[in-house]
């Protein structure tokens, strides 16, 4: 079991102490420069004045890309999988027509 560090990543102009593994460590920086970019670009617009409204924004743009991400990948996971059935009703017919065929 991996010992929790405390790691301070900036947000926002903020600075945020957050316990973690260490193991964890550049997968969290990596999340909080992200969540610092998504941030930075809607406050940026100047649609959404506020830092707990942008942070909610921020949140609702990377869950639908998420979400996104997941469902495409669903599509392909399912492609992929009657990809793989069709080729082996193939096999299994191509299999099947030669043993019906007398061995010679």
């Amino acid at each position: 079991m991996s010992q929790s560090n405390t790691v301070t990543v900036h947000i926002l102009d903020k600075d945020y102490c957050i316990s973690c593994p260490a193991d964890e460590r550049a997968n969290l920086e990596s999340a909080a420069r992200y969540l610092d970019g998504k941030m930075r670009e809607i406050r940026t617009s100047g649609k959404v004045i506020g830092a707990d409204r942008v942070a909610v924004m921020a949140a609702l743009n990377i869950t639908h890309e998420l979400l996104h991400k997941q469902d495409r990948m669903d599509r392909e996971a399912n492609s992929t999988r009657d990809q793989v059935r069709n080729l082996l009703d193939r096999v299994d017919h191509a299999l099947a027509t030669d043993q019906d065929e007398p061995q010679r």
